[in-house]
C-alpha cells in the first residue's frame, strides 16, 4: 500500500524514476546532490522507497527515541551515538561514528547531503568520502534532476585514496544534474 501511495505522489508532480539502480547501492555511502531545497528529501524518501533503496540519514539519537522517534525512524533517521563509551575515552568523530553503523548493517545506504547546507558553498564537505573509506563501501551518486524531474541513482565508485582522481568522476557526473535552485548549487572549485 505504501509503495503505491509513493508512486502515486511522485506521478502527481510529474516525477519519474530511473530504476537503474548499482546493487552498490544497498551498502554505501550516498552523495545527495544537488541540495538547494527541503523539497530534496520528500522526493529524495519518496523514490529511494519505491526503488527499495535502504536510505538512511544520520541523526543525533535523541531524535530516534520516543516520541520522536515514531516519525523519525521511517524517515530513515537513524540514530547515532559519539559519546564515548567509557569515562575518560575520546569522543568519536561523526565520520567514525556513521562508518561504525555501515558495518554492523549488511543493508544500508547512508545518505549525505555533501554540501552539509542548502546555500551555494565553494567546497564541498568531504566526510562522505572520509565515511566511505573508514567503513570501506562504495560512494553511489544518488540525484534529484528538476530539469528532467527524475530521481535515482546515477552511478558508483570505489574510493582509491587518490580524493582528486576521485571526486573530478562524482564532479563528472554531477554537472550535468539540474538543482531546483541553479545559483545554490557549486561544484567543489578544488576539484574543477
Amino acid at each position: 500500500m505504501g509503495k503505491i501511495i509513493a508512486k502515486f505522489l511522485l506521478k502527481i508532480s510529474g516525477w519519474k524514476l530511473n530504476s537503474n539502480v548499482p546493487k552498490e547501492a544497498n551498502h554505501c555511502v550516498m552523495i545527495a546532490a544537488p541540495h538547494t531545497t527541503n523539497w530534496d528529501f520528500y522526493y529524495t524518501r519518496l523514490a529511494f522507497y519505491i526503488l527499495n533503496i535502504p536510505m538512511k540519514v544520520a541523526i543525533k539519537d535523541f531524535w530516534v527515541k520516543f516520541p520522536f522517534g515514531l516519525l523519525v525512524k521511517p524517515l530513515g533517521g537513524i540514530g547515532v551515538n559519539r559519546s564515548p563509551k567509557q569515562p575518560g575515552e575520546k569522543r568519536k568523530s561523526m565520520i567514525e561514528a556513521m562508518a561504525d553503523v555501515i558495518k554492523v548493517n549488511d543493508e544500508i545506504a547512508m545518505v549525505i547531503a555533501i554540501e552539509g547546507t542548502r546555500k551555494a558553498v565553494k567546497r564541498w564537505r568531504m566526510g562522505f568520502y572520509h565515511t566511505a573509506v573508514a567503513a570501506n563501501v562504495p560512494i553511489t551518486f544518488g540525484y534529484l534532476d528538476y530539469e528532467k524531474k527524475e530521481a535515482g541513482v546515477g552511478g558508483y565508485i570505489y574510493p582509491t585514496g587518490d580524493i582528486k582522481k576521485d571526486m573530478r568522476e562524482i564532479l563528472d557526473f554531477y554537472q550535468n544534474i539540474a538543482p531546483k535552485h541553479s545559483n545554490m548549487f557549486l561544484l567543489d572549485e578544488r576539484f574543477v
